[in-house]
């Protein structure tokens, strides 16, 4: 994996991995963290087919500022013809996701492995 320069930021790191932009978010995505990933989570979901893999295995966190990141997140990438997946294995995170129904378009996957081995089709795009 590369990690591209000056992206990161307290809650945010960047990297590339097998074609992908991977966002991996961290600590406590809250409303503050939020406004600091926002920029960037557009900027990467810019452009012709953007793909895109967000991590939130080393989240401690995360409220709905979080899961409108998400929504965000899959629709700019759905727009623009491209593939978002979600990693997360916290049970209180998969609980909101569950309790939201953002499991259903956007099926989180273990590991980040599993998320940069998935084909299209498990990418939520429905």
């Amino acid at each position: 994996m590369q990690q591209e320069p000056a992206a990161d930021t307290p809650h945010l790191r960047v990297l590339r991995a097998r074609g992908y932009t991977v966002l991996e978010f961290r600590g406590e995505i809250d409303l503050v963290a939020a406004t600091e990933i926002g920029p960037r989570l557009d900027e990467v979901t810019t452009g012709p087919a953007p793909r895109v893999v967000i991590d939130l295995t080393r989240i401690e966190f995360f409220d709905c500022s979080g899961l409108r990141l998400l929504y965000r997140a899959r629709a700019r990438v759905l727009d623009h013809g491209g593939q978002l997946h979600l990693v997360c294995s916290h049970p209180l995170t998969l609980r909101v996701l569950r309790v939201t129904g953002l499991h259903r378009v956007l099926p989180p996957v273990t590991t980040l492995d599993a998320a940069l081995g998935l084909p299209e089709a498990a990418s939520g795009t429905l």
